[in-house]
């Protein structure tokens, strides 16, 4: 249960999503039941019926920096960068942040960069793990560069030119909860809300709390490790809010249901949550690793996309769910074609 080859299973790659379904919550739904052993085929739709009245679910209010920009090095190379320190980080308002950057050939100390608006850059520091660290120069600031001319920071298994899906981008792979900005990706289980099915959700007795964490490119860090206790995650911001903090522990003490909407969500309430449950209102940062043997304190139910093979999102999945029962919903999952990843579809798992 702690050999990282657990968590191997084949997907098809006409079965990782390239784009979102023509309707947020018009995606699939695999509900899997804890207590039955047994999983189901929905849609996102659905999801009033399939909870209880008193049931609450917390959401990840994060907004999706438009943080990958596109230049070349002052010598004419191509090259990307992924600008990673947003939200929260004492010099986020700096023109001076640790970036990664993709080109042919590794930057030497010193190179200029060339991007749009008369803006430039020089490479100033090499850091672990491909970390650059780059001061941006010119009329125009960083943050301002990055809201006009910024692009999604899409995960690499979303392939090709996105230059004309720009808008799309831009609107489908942010949620309608996204306030605060912050993240580097999106929590991709809230990305199937609409404001229609929130509204039917409240009608049907289902209440909606707002947390705050700030999606790092640590999450997504590959799994090195052949035992996965050892692997190590990223530190990211979260906020809990005095408000969110009281909705939540009013639904616990009234017998509701606690359903995280994403993994972000889930280790967020897990880090602060008392032994008994209680959560405080509180604002740090996380570096909350999740496997098999993990008991969960608040966490009643997940809402959360199919992940990547080998993934620490998918320990967290299966601790949740439950090794056997997991394996078998994906390949489930794979043999009726459901869409993963980012702009795939989605599990209930209660």
């Amino acid at each position: 249960m702690y050999n990282i080859e657990d968590y191997n299973y084949h997907l098809r790659k006409e079965l990782i999503a390239q784009f979102p379904s023509t309707s947020r919550d018009g995606s699939r739904l695999l509900f899997v039941d804890r207590q039955r052993s047994s999983f189901s085929d929905y849609h996102f739709f659905d999801l009033p019926g399939l909870l209880k009245p008193g049931d609450l679910l917390v959401v990840n209010n994060t907004k999706v920096i438009p943080a990958r920009l596109f230049g070349r090095k002052d010598s004419g190379g191509k090259v990307e960068v992924l600008v990673l320190e947003h939200g929260g980080a004492s010099d986020c308002e700096s023109d001076t942040r640790w970036c990664l950057l993709r080109s042919s050939k590794k930057p030497h100390k010193g190179c200029r960069l060339i991007f749009e608006n008369a803006v430039s850059a020089i490479v100033e520091e090499f850091g672990q793990e491909g970390l650059i660290k780059i001061k941006f120069l010119g009329p125009q600031p960083l943050n301002d560069l990055l809201e006009e001319k910024g692009r999604m920071p899409l995960p690499p298994y979303i392939k090709g030119d996105r230059q004309s899906f720009f808008a799309m981008d831009r609107e489908r792979y942010q949620t309608i909860f996204s306030i605060h900005k912050g993240a580097v990706a999106a929590p991709t289980a809230g990305l199937h809300f609409t404001e229609s099915s929130v509204e039917r959700l409240r009608k049907a007795g289902v209440n909606i709390a707002e947390v705050t964490l700030h999606v790092g490119h640590g999450t997504f860090r590959p799994v090195r490790t052949k035992d996965i206790r050892n692997h190590r995650l990223g530190e990211e911001t979260y906020f809990i809010e005095k408000n969110a903090a009281q909705t939540i522990n009013r639904a616990r003490r009234e017998g509701g249901r606690i359903i995280a909407v994403g993994t972000t969500v889930v280790r967020t309430l897990e880090t602060v949550a008392e032994k008994t449950g209680v959560i405080h209102p509180s604002h740090g940062k996380t570096g909350l690793l999740i496997t098999p043997g993990f008991q969960f304190k608040i966490v009643d139910g997940i809402i959360t996309n199919f992940h990547l093979p080998k993934s620490s999102l998918l320990f967290l999945v299966s601790a949740f769910g439950g090794m056997e029962l997991i394996k078998r919903a994906y390949k489930s999952a794979v043999e009726k074609g459901y869409r993963f990843y980012s702009y795939g579809d989605a599990m209930l798992i209660i």
